[in-house]
């Protein structure tokens, strides 16, 4: 496919996605009925639909429209391309401009404030609290595609080792700062699931923000430790790795659970899993990683930022503070919650855990945000201990 025709499929899935459609269904959709795409192209067409949506608003204004042709102009203004170039009509390629575009398109303003950092205006207000001076950066990083990262499986590889062993299948990654499990793969991240590395479960993909979390959690041989929401398994196989301990997965929705045995015997490590209502005894570590806005994962799941709504949000936090009840329940005397999030926001965050301890008679041990500044998503964790008077 020309670079023209790329675009103009990317104008017809975008417009399915701004209709309602979720971007992952589009994109199959689309696949299903261009079975003539091949692989590059298909990956080019993902990378643009990700990066319209990443940068929707602004594209949108400097565009001159909210649509999917609007925003592949808004991609060419960006880019320094000239529309003229790919709006041609001819075999493919999208039709030309219409006169009412042409005209929207050169009166269109160059994006500022909010627009250019594609943040809603009615959640611009709570990240500047939350972020502080760093909104602007974060913002703009948030509009740049995510790295992949690998956690290395350290019981059974060190990070040396897997990082030749990924080479030797073409796959480049280097160490990153934030977790001594950590890889930022730099060169075909595409072919991680064909490497031997991966499917023999030395390396599993991780964002480096929340290996960072699970490395920081208090863990010792022989503990009793219930990851709560559980999902796919990624922390609990990540605990699992970093000692021998009695691992139960739990979630309320099972069916996210299916893929945990698979992953875990590839991984070399036990997981047992446990049905919703049937959790028993107590642990030494209920680690909470709560449902929510998923604000510092918009590099990777851009749609949800526009879908959020201020209604959903506060159902999201009634949701998390319910959650965190029903999993302190479950700690033994002495023993640790960690609650986590991958939001930005404080009012599912610092404000979640603090009122929580202030009304459940628990402290706070430890406290750490991390955002794409520190080069993985952004993520919040919190350890709490329980008093005494709270057994």
């Amino acid at each position: 496919m020309t670079p023209a025709a790329r675009i103009a499929s990317v104008c017809d899935i975008l417009d399915r996605i701004l209709d309602g459609a979720p971007t992952e269904a589009a994109l199959i959709n689309w696949t299903r009925g261009n079975r003539f795409a091949g692989s590059g192209d298909r990956a080019a067409i993902r990378d643009l639909v990700f990066d319209a949506m990443r940068c929707q608003r602004s594209y949108a204004v400097a565009g001159g429209a909210a649509t999917g042709r609007g925003l592949m102009l808004g991609h060419c203004r960006a880019q320094g391309i000239d529309p003229a170039t790919i709006f041609t009509s001819e075999r493919f390629a999208p039709a030309r401009l219409t006169e009412t575009e042409a005209e929207a398109f050169a009166k269109a303003p160059m994006p500022e404030g909010n627009d250019a950092l594609d943040c809603p205006d009615w959640l611009a207000p709570m990240l500047k609290d939350s972020l502080k001076g760093d909104f602007d950066p974060v913002m703009q990083a948030l509009q740049r595609r995510a790295p992949v990262f690998l956690r290395v499986n350290l019981a059974r590889v060190t990070r040396p080792e897997a990082v030749a062993a990924l080479a030797r299948e073409g796959v480049v990654a280097e160490p990153s700062n934030l977790a001594s499990s950590a890889l930022e793969v730099t060169e075909n991240p595409r072919k991680i699931h064909l490497t031997q590395a991966y499917m023999t479960g030395l390396v599993e993909l991780q964002d480096s923000a929340s290996q960072a979390m699970i490395e920081s959690l208090p863990l010792t041989a022989g503990a009793r430790v219930l990851d709560y929401c559980a999902g796919g398994g990624g922390k609990a196989l990540a605990l699992a790795a970093r000692a021998k301990i009695d691992i139960f997965a739990h979630d309320i929705a099972p069916e996210r659970m299916q893929d945990i045995p698979a992953r875990a015997a590839r991984a070399g490590r036990r997981i047992q899993m446990v049905e919703p209502g049937a959790i028993d005894g107590l642990f030494d570590l209920v680690v909470v990683d709560a449902p929510c806005s998923g604000s510092g994962t918009w590099r990777r799941a851009p749609e949800a930022k526009w879908r959020l709504t201020p209604e959903r949000l506060m159902k999201m936090t009634q949701i998390q503070r319910d959650i965190l009840e029903k999993a302190a329940q479950f700690v033994a005397p002495g023993g640790t919650l960690a609650y986590m999030t991958c939001s930005l926001l404080d009012v599912e965050n610092a404000d979640q855990t603090s009122d929580f301890a202030a009304a459940e008679g628990w402290e706070k041990i430890s406290e750490r945000r991390l955002t794409p500044l520190d080069g993985g998503d952004g993520f919040y964790g919190c350890t709490l201990r329980r008093l005494s008077d709270a057994v």
